[in-house]
């Protein structure tokens, strides 16, 4: 019976374990290697570190279970800090911070390319859900309450 007992609980522990609280991200980098393995879509999130909304849906939308498994099952789910000043090479190419030489605050080249307006402003926080060939299906430019993150990553 104990051996029993013993065996449930550690089955237990491993269920549980395994079903992850967090969003896995990644970056560039690591994207352009897991392409090259297994297609699928991908969520991209730009953020700064003085975007406050960026920070309150981190702490609610992204926090969510059940936003956190779908993200983690059904994407590849890539997170920027759109004022990076690292250089990040992505399908054979270097992009770096250009306005870094010449503002406080640069904004990468990445988002800039992917996250830009019509009016060629960006602004945050933003999230791209781009298909399996990389092409922008749906953009947000602004705050995604649990719900409306939910309707943003349904397929």
């Amino acid at each position: 019976m104990r051996i029993i007992l013993i065996t449930f609980m550690i089955f237990c522990i491993q269920a549980v374990s395994a079903q992850k609280s967090e969003i896995e991200w990644i970056g560039f980098e690591q994207l352009d290697d897991s392409l090259k393995v297994k297609s699928k879509p991908v969520l991209v999130y730009f953020y700064t570190d003085w975007c406050v909304y960026c920070k309150k849906m981190e702490r609610h939308a992204f926090k969510n279970p059940e936003i956190v498994s779908a993200i983690n099952n059904e994407y590849y789910a890539v997170k920027m800090n759109a004022e990076s000043m690292a250089p990040i090479e992505f399908e054979g190419q270097t992009y770096i911070n250009e306005q870094a030489k010449t503002k406080r605050n640069g904004v990468h080249q990445i988002p800039l390319i992917l996250a830009s307006r019509e009016d060629n402003k960006v602004s945050f926080p933003t999230l791209l859900v781009l298909d399996r060939n990389f092409r922008i299906r749906k953009r947000s430019f602004e705050y995604m309450t649990s719900e409306r993150m939910k309707e943003l990553i349904k397929s």
